[in-house]
C-alpha cells in the first residue's frame, strides 16, 4: 500500500483551510417576510358617497385622533402624528388615505372605496461629540480637549403599519363622520333662472276739478 506523499497531505490540509475560511465569511442571508398579496380588505373599505365626501370624513376622523393633516382634497388625505414611547425614542406615523370611484350600486347611489396606509418611522437619539480648535498663528489650528455634545434625532426603522385591528378603527371612525361630512358639503352651483319682465303700468291722473274763485269785493 503507497502512503500519500507529504505535498499531497499539505495541500488537502490548505484546501480545507481555505473552504473553512470562506464558510466564515460568507454573507448572512436577511430574513424577511414575504409580501403574499393575499389580503384584500386590511387597508380598504367601501363607502356609500362620493369621493370628496369620503376624503372629508377621513380628515375629520385624523382630525379627531390629534393628526396633523398635511393635504386634504377631493381624493387624498395625508396626515402626520408624533409619539414617544421611551426617554430616547421618537416615532412619527404617517396616515396616507386615497379615496377612489368604485362604481354606481343598483339604486344609482354612488360608491367609493378608501384605501388607507400607515407609516411609523422610529428615531433614536444620538450623540455627536464636538471637539474645541482654537487656530494659532505659527502652528496652525490646535484642538483642546475641551468638547461637547450634541443630541441628534436619527432614523433607524421604517415599517408600514399592517395590524388589521389598527385599520378596522379607523374604517369605523370614517363610518361615523361620513353622515356629517355629506351634509356639510355644499350644494352644487345652479344656473340662474332668468326673473320675469316687469312692464310699469301707466299712471292714471285723476281729472282736475276746477276750483271756483270767489268774488272779489269792490
Amino acid at each position: 500500500m503507497r502512503l500519500p506523499s507529504c505535498r499531497a497531505v499539505a495541500t488537502v490540509l490548505l484546501l480545507s483551510s481555505l473552504l473553512a475560511g470562506c464558510s466564515l465569511t460568507a454573507p448572512r442571508r436577511v430574513s424577511y417576510e414575504p409580501e403574499e398579496f393575499d389580503s384584500t380588505t386590511t387597508h380598504t373599505r367601501s363607502y356609500a358617497a362620493n369621493e370628496a365626501q369620503t376624503c372629508e370624513a377621513a380628515r375629520r376622523a385624523l382630525l379627531s385622533q390629534g393628526y396633523m393633516v398635511t393635504a386634504a382634497n377631493a381624493d387624498l388625505v395625508t396626515g402626520r402624528k408624533s409619539f414617544q414611547p421611551a426617554a430616547e425614542v421618537h416615532v412619527e406615523v404617517e396616515f396616507r388615505v386615497v379615496c377612489a370611484r368604485e362604481g354606481s350600486g343598483r339604486d344609482g347611489a354612488r360608491s367609493t372605496i378608501a384605501f388607507a396606509s400607515a407609516l411609523q418611522d422610529r428615531y433614536g437619539i444620538k450623540k455627536v461629540n464636538n471637539s474645541a480648535t482654537v487656530g494659532v498663528g505659527a502652528i496652525g489650528s490646535l484642538s483642546l480637549p475641551f468638547s461637547s455634545s450634541d443630541d441628534a434625532l436619527v432614523k433607524v426603522a421604517s415599517e408600514t403599519l399592517t395590524d388589521e385591528r389598527f385599520y378596522d378603527r379607523f374604517f369605523s371612525l370614517i363610518d361615523r363622520f361620513l353622515p356629517a361630512a355629506t351634509e356639510g358639503k355644499p350644494a352644487e352651483a345652479k344656473p340662474a333662472e332668468a326673473s320675469p319682465v316687469v312692464t310699469p303700468r301707466p299712471l292714471i291722473e285723476a281729472p282736475l276739478t276746477p276750483v271756483p274763485l270767489s268774488p272779489s269785493r269792490g
